[in-house]
């Protein structure tokens, strides 16, 4: 893959990145870079993470030696799995099972956050970019836990997070960080960081949040960091687990919000979009001859020119979807059975 292909394919289906010409010039630069993307060990997963999932892949085809960064600590400030640390750490060996059987492995190094925690080192590392923000930046960046900027009852701890996460980036090191949108503030965090004491500067890759199946909402950050239309393993009914059975798949997404040519905020469509073509390369979406027979659109152009001129029905859309969410799947069924 030359240069100008490994920019596209880090690049492809994102939504942001800090900075193109800054990834342009590492990725001149060096052969295999270092990347990685944090998840809290949480004891559930939805097909929202796998458009993360499916960005991974892409930075190591791209030729990024990527650690998948199982978070226990933060999972534990974050009072995951009811702060429990033996249900914390199984979460984390199931997420790495569930991550391998998804073929998540070739170029990916799954690391914890353990790893880290127990180094004086690191907490100089966490010390000194506490020092380099405010009180009322850390308590703005709690966004990044999930949890809303002022919100009541939030024990001290959690202020610890903010800097945590991002003496991470400099402790494992990496050149790249990577995250869905909601983390953003980290990144931006960190880069400032970064030029506060002349640190090397990490790229900050973002990809866009799969809404909830059931539409409403926002999923924009605004000020209060609030992304009320995500999907989210706290409410069961707006997303798909992993794993999951087909008539579950099937139910959900029959259900689901997707006005037809909207595409702003139609959860069917983003999961068309960022789940179904990154993993399998195409949307094949089976339709009767009365209805103009199947359709196989191999692009993002092509799926959403269908879409948008009413050529792809809802009903069609949520079949190839439920189609290639079965396919994608069904390999963790016999492994973690639910």
């Amino acid at each position: 893959m030359d240069s100008e292909g490994r920019v596209d394919r880090v690049l492809r289906n994102s939504a942001e990145v800090l900075v193109r010409e800054e990834l342009e010039a590492l990725l001149a630069r060096e052969e295999h870079p270092r990347a990685y993307i944090g998840y809290e060990p949480s004891g559930s997963y939805t097909v929202g993470q796998l458009v993360t999932l499916a960005k991974v892949r892409d930075l190591a085809e791209a030729g990024f030696r990527v650690t998948v960064f199982l978070a226990d600590w933060h999972a534990y400030i974050n009072d995951k799995l009811g702060g429990s640390w033996e249900r914390i750490r199984a979460s984390g060996h199931q997420m790495e099972e569930v991550f391998r059987g998804l073929g998540i492995g070739e170029g990916v190094t799954f690391r914890w956050a353990s790893e880290l925690t127990g180094r004086g080192e690191y907490w100089e590392r966490v010390i000194r970019v506490a020092k380099a923000m405010s009180l009322a930046r850390a308590k703005r960046a709690i966004t990044i836990m999930g949890r809303k900027e002022g919100e009541e009852e939030v024990d001290a701890s959690k202020l610890f997070y903010p800097a945590m996460q991002v003496a991470d980036i400099f402790e494992l090191p990496v050149e790249l960080a990577y995250a869905g949108m909601d983390q953003r503030r980290a990144h931006v965090l960190a880069r400032e960081v970064a030029h506060h004491y002349g640190w090397p500067v990490p790229v900050a890759l973002h990809t866009p949040l799969v809404s909830s199946l059931k539409g409403g909402g926002r999923m924009n950050m605004d000020d209060s960091g609030s992304l009320e239309r995500k999907m989210s393993k706290s409410d069961p009914e707006s997303g798909i687990p992993i794993p999951s059975s087909r008539e579950l798949i099937e139910e959900r997404l029959q259900k689901a919000f997707c006005p037809a040519k909207e595409v702003e905020g139609n959860p069917v469509l983003e999961l068309a979009r960022y789940v179904v073509l990154p993993w399998e390369g195409r949307l094949q979406v089976p339709r009767p001859a009365r209805f103009g027979g199947d359709l196989d659109l191999p692009t993002e152009e092509a799926l959403l020119t269908a879409w948008q001129t009413g050529g792809l029905h809802p009903v069609d859309l949520k079949k190839g979807v439920t189609e290639a969410l079965d396919r994608i799947i069904s390999p963790l069924r016999s492994s973690h059975p639910g």
